[in-house]
């Protein structure tokens, strides 16, 4: 399988760093190709602007999508954007490796989703969802935080990690990819707040380093996260009444 790491931490040595070197280590030893797309070191410029766009079809006003679509049409993207959009469609499998700031991806990785993921090109009225663009691929979340993992559940006090995610994996799923559950380090303490001491701290967090390679032992086997598709809702838009997903809980 062909693995693309798109990772979005500003320090390479970083614990998000050693994730991204576990990840590639052990997905090389079980043969896989692995191609890691480091966002801070390749300087992605984030902020979808009117500069991009050599093509103009408005040069008074500038619409996002038009110029998104109109550049697709016509084979002339931003360099940067052909070659992330290259390396999605070599990957069968793509890992989003990023600290949970804010509640949300760094603002690199956003602004990733915004310009790669071109309207026209990877989405449209109906190229989405179940019948999206990537369809047939896999995306996964490795995503650290810095809190203990007990104060991310429902009631506790950073709240429900599954919200704070929800955003991305519907993005993901928007475009096609098949969403496997994240992958979560909690208790990467930093800026001076600690929960442990620094010795429990490395043990802690090497632990969390061989979760992860254990996983990406058996990642082809996991079933993806359910979504509901096209089938599933009515002519407004909502899930019918017989969509088994209607009567999950939560």
């Amino acid at each position: 399988m062909n693995v693309l790491i798109v990772t979005a931490h500003p320090e390479p040595h970083s614990f998000n760093g050693g994730l991204v070197d576990t990840a590639v280590n052990q997905l090389k030893k079980a043969g896989h190709s692995v191609d890691v797309d480091d966002l801070y070191a390749e300087r992605f410029n984030a902020i979808e602007h009117a500069e991009h766009y050599s093509q103009r079809v408005d040069q008074d006003y500038f619409a996002a999508l038009d110029e998104q679509r109109h550049h697709h049409k016509n084979a002339a993207l931003p360099a940067d954007i052909q070659r992330e959009l290259a390396r999605l469609e070599w990957a069968d499998l793509v890992i989003f490796q990023f600290p949970l700031w804010w509640h949300a991806q760094p603002a690199v990785l956003k602004g990733w989703f915004d310009r790669v993921l071109v309207y026209g090109g990877r989405y449209t009225s109906r190229m989405r969802y179940d019948q999206g663009y990537f369809k047939g691929k896999r995306a996964m979340l490795s995503v650290t935080a810095g809190s203990p993992e007990a104060a991310f559940q429902p009631f506790g006090r950073a709240g429900n990690m599954v919200a704070w995610l929800w955003p991305i994996h519907s993005s993901l799923y928007y475009v096609g990819f098949d969403v496997l559950a994240p992958q979560l380090s909690y208790g990467v303490q930093g800026g001076g707040i600690k929960y442990q001491n620094e010795e429990a701290l490395r043990k802690h967090l090497n632990v969390c380093k061989q979760r992860w390679a254990e996983r990406l032992t058996h990642w082809e086997c996991e079933k993806p996260i359910p979504f509901a598709g096209w089938e599933d809702w009515d002519e407004e838009g909502m899930l019918s009444k017989t969509a088994p997903l209607r009567w999950r809980l939560g």
